[in-house]
């Protein structure tokens, strides 16, 4: 099952989880991977937590079985609109563990974001135990409204990436592949630095805050100046910001396709500052929030596996347990563009049917 050019993506049967299927679906075609759908459920409660779609007998597991396959069916004819062929997973037990496992041999793992209940609010949960600060692949975490309930316009192609960066391992780690996925699509890079407010000299404009500022934009400089020599075509801005991380990087997903962020996972300055700057982008992000994991960083820096999602033992669908993959025949087209049309309506307005 090994494939180090896939990408996961997990569904529940909500709107959101389609609306993640649909992008992934999506970047899986402009980058040439592909692509693996997986519906996770739990028993006795799955009917009451996990699905939105149906609602059956409590403890049922061939009815929960059952609603899985018409999910997944939904999902793989949204992938077939976009022109990418998927396949199927269904996952028993705790999603969250599981999702931690399957990281070990994923490029990426997509999951939608609705707020409240559903696979998404169990798979992010709090910083110590969410996906982000375990996995072993990057994240991407799609949004379905923002605050007000409105729902989210995704575009085809992107133009603009936002990244925060500090000096951390995260911080580069994050702005490295933030370069490479902007670079993949021709698109400008923002790179910001949030850096703390200074009672009685944050907004003074005197000498000394120039000072201060001229020192931080210069070590934005260096870690700048090798994506600049490895990306000679990459547009590449950068800004200093005072104040929060997650209220900077929050507001530049409003005027970005994607943000990334890279996420310690717990403990430390870089925890407050990133840790928690992911999870408090997932809560109120409109753009897709692409979180880069520790475990991720950690295994990159060994260079004992390059280019592999970890330097962990890879695991097979058979070794890791409540984990089937099956064929679902994707179900009808209308269907899927019925779906589309509910998740995403001004990219009908625009006519967007297909990715370009």
């Amino acid at each position: 099952m090994v494939n180090d050019k896939a990408i996961l993506v997990g569904v529940d049967g909500s709107d959101a989880s389609y609306k993640a299927t649909w992008w992934a679906a999506n970047y899986a075609k402009h980058a040439g991977l592909t692509l693996q759908i997986v519906c996770a459920y739990s028993l006795p409660s799955y009917a009451a937590v996990s699905f939105d779609a149906t609602y059956t007998a409590l403890g049922d597991d061939n009815a929960a079985h059952n609603d899985a396959q018409e999910i997944l069916s939904k999902a793989k004819a949204i992938a077939d609109e976009q022109g990418v062929q998927a396949a199927t997973l269904i996952v028993t037990g705790d999603p969250a563990s599981v999702f931690v496992e399957l990281s070990r041999n994923y490029n990426l793992i997509v999951i939608g974001n609705r707020g409240k209940g559903g696979l998404a609010e169990r798979l992010l949960g709090t910083t110590s135990s969410s996906l982000p600060a375990y996995a072993y692949c990057p994240i991407i975490v799609v949004p379905y409204t923002d605050d007000d309930g409105k729902l989210m316009h995704l575009n085809n192609t992107i133009t603009k990436v936002a990244v925060g960066s500090d000096e951390s391992r995260w911080g580069i780690k994050a702005l490295e592949i933030a370069a490479s996925f902007a670079d993949s699509w021709g698109a400008e890079l923002d790179v910001m630095l949030a850096v703390p407010s200074i009672d009685g000299l944050t907004g003074s404009d005197s000498d000394e805050e120039h000072g201060i500022m001229e020192s931080y934009m210069e070590d934005l400089d260096v870690r700048i100046k090798p994506l600049q020599a490895a990306y000679p075509n990459l547009r590449i801005f950068k800004s200093i910001v005072p104040g929060s991380a997650v209220d900077a990087l929050t507001k530049a997903s409003h005027e970005h396709d994607v943000v990334v962020v890279g996420s310690r996972g717990r403990g430390g300055f870089t925890g407050l500052l990133l840790g928690s700057t992911s999870q408090g982008l997932l809560q109120h992000a409109v753009s897709p929030v692409y979180v880069v994991p520790r475990k991720y960083v950690e295994a990159a820096e060994s260079g004992k596996v390059p280019n592999s999602p970890a330097d962990v033992p890879v695991m097979s669908l058979e070794e890791i347990s409540g984990v089937q993959q099956i064929d679902i025949p994707p179900a009808d087209a209308q269907l899927a563009r019925d779906i589309d049309t509910i998740i995403d309506p001004l990219r009908h307005e625009e006519g967007q049917d297909k990715p370009e």
